[in-house]
């Protein structure tokens, strides 16, 4: 990923550093597919809950490319599975996750303890971030 400054850095994580509302966009066979997804931002990578044979992974598999967009803010990034929730080498991402999305984790939507529930790691590649009048582009 090209770098964000520490100030656009910042403004990732203010808007995105929480249960965040964005639009992911798969490819398969040349069809696009959107949808939006509950996600949140660390460290140049967004991480989603999701179940391992959803539409969108199985897009994933075939085509890790994917495009994205969220409150003024749009990029494409690489995805994949880092794996069941449960994993050992998943665990400090989970509790962050269980933490971020306390409003609605245990609402039945999602088997925390299901090895199909996995989490999704999207890395940025390229990206424009708009705040008050500033462009940032990586």
């Amino acid at each position: 990923m090209g770098s964000l400054d520490q100030e656009a850095q910042g403004v990732m994580v203010e808007r995105f550093g929480k249960d965040s509302m964005i639009a992911l966009a798969t490819a398969e066979k040349g069809t696009p597919f959107v949808r939006y997804v509950n996600a949140y931002y660390e460290d140049g990578a967004f991480y989603i809950i999701t179940n391992a044979r959803s539409n969108k992974m199985r897009h994933i598999v075939s085509n890790p490319m994917v495009a994205i967009a969220g409150d003024w803010f749009t990029a494409h990034g690489r995805a994949f599975s880092l794996g069941p929730f449960g994993r050992r080498e998943n665990h400090r991402m989970a509790e962050t996750l269980r933490q971020v999305f306390a409003a609605w984790i245990g609402n039945g939507h999602s088997d925390l303890e299901d090895e199909n529930t996995v989490i999704l790691r999207i890395e940025l590649t390229d990206g424009l971030l708009l705040s008050h009048g500033v462009r940032y582009e990586f």
